[in-house]
């Protein structure tokens, strides 16, 4: 059986990251970041370990979080405010996420949660 045990995530600016995603998640530092590396953990409970690695291209990956919630607009204005931005996408007449971009320009979905 595998299990995810992280998301590598590629950023050009590890501190900025450190700060955006330990904000946007409610994480926190699993051990002093290096200049290169740094490991996100929940700030309580069990959860998926981020890793943010840095990288050298300023082009976004290939990769991106669904984050899902049960107030996609509160998030959304919460996660705006913490630096990210809004992605121009075409979304279909029924969506139930938004895109968005972290201050490295990675994108990532917040998805409305089913009631």
């Amino acid at each position: 059986m595998l299990e995810i045990g992280a998301i590598v995530w590629g950023v050009t600016d590890i501190a900025r990251a450190v700060e955006f995603w330990s904000q946007a998640l409610h994480y926190r530092l699993k051990y002093p970041a290096s200049e290169d590396w740094a490991v996100l953990i929940p700030e309580e409970g069990p959860g998926v370990q981020l890793s943010l690695s840095l990288v050298s291209s300023p082009k976004p990956r290939r990769h991106h979080l669904d984050l899902f919630t049960h107030d996609q607009a509160a998030e959304v204005k919460r996660l705006l405010s913490l630096g990210a931005t809004r992605k121009e996408w075409r979304y279909p007449p029924d969506a139930d996420y938004a895109v968005l971009q972290d201050p490295d320009g990675n994108p990532f979905c917040v998805v409305q949660r089913a009631e």
